[in-house]
């Protein structure tokens, strides 16, 4: 009862044959092999058609074919093997092709990729041709276009949008040309990778030189906005001055002083601006002590009606004032004016403002603050105190008298140099600047 199972399976591989346990276990098929003759002739047959292979000679024994001969390169002699593994009926292949070492025949398959590659140049002349023409026909197209005046004097808010209107209407021409012009000669693919290639490129170049491409931008959003107009007295964080010009690059102001400023436009653009010319009307503003004893309205009253009659300072808005502080030793009063600074100087008006004022106090009677300190004096009498000053200690002779404080206003117009200064500056710089003459209506927009 023991042999039953191995009788069964003896019998079931009688029945099935070698095949069907053989062929699955990668044992080799002997019932269907192909004459060696065959093989051998099927071999050599393609070996005459391919290229460098005609020197390949083939021997076929029991199916295992053996590859002899010399190539010019080795990558024809696994091309060799790989073709002979293919054929039907082969077991094996032994690669015993040798590659020639000689100079000449290396040199061969160059000189021939060269001439072929040199015939198809030659044969592709009249399609090159045609198509540079057409580039160059699409781009002359772009470049007429972007020149005339309309409509990009129309819709670019000043001469600066408009002439990167103009460069970017080029550049798209540019590239439809060489699109086309790519078409024509089938090497559409191409252009993908130059403008990947391109935008690496573009992309290590706007690191390198990221700051200088922040400015840039800045001046195109600084030129369509506006925020100042040409000789406007503006503050940019810590720096004053007036307007000469703004540049693709910088914003330039000219300080009271003379002194030339220039700030990067990326500066500019992310920080406060204050504008001092924006409104013509400025309020000015001052401090000025008067006694502690002093009748504070009555000085204030006076102090308000002196502003008032100063030609320079203006009706409406009218001056004010106001107890700022209480001390020890005075009382400031905090005095307000306004004036037209198209025709006053705001440093002349608040500084006459000051000093006329101050006359008009001391006229009345009004005392201003003198510093009041006490002194503790131990160890000496009261008797080496009161004796009479010594020759050092003697009270200064009198100083020849000078002539009285005028009460009339001195001229507070502009400064005529400063005027002449920054129309000589804007001269210069009238060319290359991005801002307009008219004022910006909407300084936020």
């Amino acid at each position: 009862m023991k042999k039953l199972p191995l009788l069964f399976f003896a019998v079931l591989f009688m029945i099935a044959g070698p095949t069907a346990w053989g062929q699955e276990n990668g044992t080799i098929d002997t019932e269907h092999a192909i004459d060696d003759r065959e093989i051998d002739a099927r071999i050599e047959a393609i070996f005459d058609e391919m290229g460098g292979l005609q020197t390949v000679f083939v021997t076929v024994r029991s199916g295992v074919v053996t590859l002899r001969g010399k190539v010019r390169e080795a990558a024809l002699a696994e091309q060799a093997e790989a073709i002979a593994g293919r054929v039907a009926g082969v077991v094996a292949v032994k690669n015993e092709i040798e590659e020639v070492t000689s100079l000449s025949l290396r040199l061969e398959p160059v000189y021939e990729r060269l001439r072929k590659r040199a015939v198809q140049t030659v044969a592709y002349i009249p399609l090159v041709a045609v198509a540079l023409v057409v580039w160059v026909l699409i781009y002359a197209a772009g470049w007429y276009v972007a020149r005339r005046d309309w409509p990009w004097s129309r819709i670019a808010p000043n001469s600066f949008i408009a002439s990167l209107l103009r460069q970017l209407v080029r550049l798209i021409f540019f590239i439809a040309g060489a699109v086309m012009a790519l078409d024509i000669l089938g090497a559409s693919a191409l252009l993908g990778t130059i403008l990947g290639a391109a935008g690496i490129v573009g992309l290590a170049i706007g690191f390198a030189v990221r700051d200088t491409v922040e400015n840039y931008i800045a001046s195109i959003l600084l030129s369509v906005r506006q925020p100042f107009s040409p000789k406007d007295y503006i503050a940019i964080e810590t720096y004053e001055g007036f307007v000469i010009s703004l540049t693709s690059r910088a914003t330039i102001l000219i300080d009271p002083d003379g002194n030339h400023i220039r700030i990067p436009n990326a500066t500019v653009f992310k920080s406060n601006i204050t504008n001092y010319s924006r409104n013509p009307q400025r309020r000015f503003l001052f401090q000025i002590g008067i006694a502690p004893e002093s009748n504070s309205d009555r000085a204030l009253e006076l102090a308000l009606q002196k502003i008032s009659s100063l030609d320079f300072v203006l009706a409406d808005p009218g001056p004010d004032g106001w107890i700022d502080e209480i001390g020890d030793s005075t009382i400031k009063l905090t005095l307000t004016g306004w004036i037209d600074q198209n025709r006053t100087s705001f440093l002349k008006a608040r500084s006459e403002s000051m000093r006329l004022v101050k006359l008009e106090l001391e006229a009345h009677g009004i005392p201003l603050p003198e510093p009041t300190y006490r002194l503790r004096i131990e160890g000496e009498s009261a008797a080496a105190l009161s004796g009479k000053p010594s020759r050092e200690h003697a009270a200064p002779e009198k100083a020849p008298a000078e002539p009285e404080e005028t009460t009339i206003a001195n001229d507070t117009r502009p400064d005529q140099a400063v005027s002449r200064k920054i129309e000589e500056e804007r001269s210069h710089a009238s060319k290359g600047d991005l801002l307009s003459e008219v004022s910006p209506e909407n300084l936020n927009g």
